[in-house]
């Protein structure tokens, strides 16, 4: 009955829009007059800040191409470059390794390598996580650690993680870069992501349903309920002055739709845990039972929401290591998680 009314509506709208143009527009302009009319009847009213959520970043475009590389170093089987990407407009830079052997048919596997937060002004390309990417890069993947937007020499405001799109958005064009380039394989692609980047890699994920595989180490934030169980402290946190544009931005989200509730639509849609039946690749949770950070609970509990879909997932717990997973326990998580990526996108 609804949808009957609606349609009677719109046609006696169109009918009156018809008249009245017939009475005061030449034949010639009527029909642009009313098409025009008619899609202000019919085009539905945006939701405010509807680029934040999953669906409108499932419907966006991610194009990217990687810079000149320019190498800064040799590893033991591989060389690490420094290069740059485009991310809407926005100049992205990036540690890039490639392996020096000889490229297999299709093209390498490759991992985007997201950073946890690290104050922007103290962020240093090639000195933060250098023992990660190495591990991962000595063991024949690509890998792609990007600077997200604001840290370092990246272009761009520092918006953080949990209530932006912004780094998803750097993280998805990285993997078109990736995509785009001749020596890596498009289809074999990963994401890990550290801390913060828990929740961008996942959102990612959410937003790109076919990415084979995504590794997190003591990540944060899936359901946002979690963060108001949990919290983070994170002793190195520097609050951005106050009045910059992504303070102000997410000030309006919530002046508009309210602090977190998931029973809100608009929430819902920001959730990227709700989209779990539709993700197509594998998930690999690496947590330090020590970590006074992130608490392990945001993980058991993914894994739990984990346990009850299709997703081939992994937990890996380990005794201690603190939130980087440091010291005794650090090599065997970076092998575990070298295996995890072999598994998903070698085979």
């Amino acid at each position: 009955m609804k949808i009957k009314f609606v349609t009677i509506i719109i046609l006696i709208a169109v009918i009156l829009t018809g008249v009245y143009f017939l009475r005061n527009k030449t034949t010639q302009s009527l029909l642009p007059d009313i098409k025009s009319s008619l899609e202000k009847i019919i085009t539905p009213t945006p939701m405010p800040f509807e680029d934040l959520t999953i669906p409108y970043l499932r419907k966006r475009k991610y194009e990217s191409n990687i810079a000149k590389l320019n190498k800064s170093y040799d590893g033991s089987n591989y060389s690490g470059y420094l290069t740059s990407y485009d991310s809407d407009g926005l100049k992205i830079n990036g540690l890039l390794t490639k392996p020096t052997s000889r490229i297999p048919e299709g093209g390498y596997p490759a991992i985007v390598f997201v950073h946890g937060y690290i104050p922007p002004t103290q962020y240093n390309t090639t000195q933060q996580y250098y023992d990660y990417v190495d591990f991962l890069a000595r063991n024949g993947f690509v890998v792609f650690k990007i600077d997200l937007r604001g840290h370092g020499d990246s272009e761009g405001e520092p918006g953080g993680a949990y209530f932006s799109s912004d780094y998803i958005i750097d993280t998805l064009n990285a993997r078109a870069a990736l995509q785009s380039s001749d020596f890596v394989n498009a289809d074999k692609i990963g994401l890990w992501g550290h801390s913060m980047a828990g929740n961008v890699v996942m959102r990612s994920f959410a937003a790109m349903p076919d990415i084979p595989a995504v590794a997190i180490w003591a990540g944060a934030v899936y359901t946002y309920t979690d963060r108001e169980k949990y919290g983070i402290n994170d002793s190195s946190y520097v609050r951005p002055p106050s009045g910059t544009p992504g303070q102000r931005s997410r000030q309006r989200v919530f002046d508009t739709h309210g602090q977190f509730d998931p029973e809100n639509i608009f929430w819902k849609q920001f959730v990227p845990t709700n989209y779990l039946s539709d993700l197509k690749g594998a998930i690999g949770i690496f947590h330090a039972v020590d970590d006074p950070v992130v608490d392990i609970g945001y993980s058991r509990d993914v894994i739990k929401l984990l346990d009850e879909t299709i997703i081939p997932h992994e937990l890996h717990e380990y005794p201690n290591g603190g939130h980087n997973i440091s010291g005794m326990n650090f090599a065997q998580a970076m092998q575990s998680t070298v295996d995890f990526f072999k598994k998903y996108l070698e085979e």
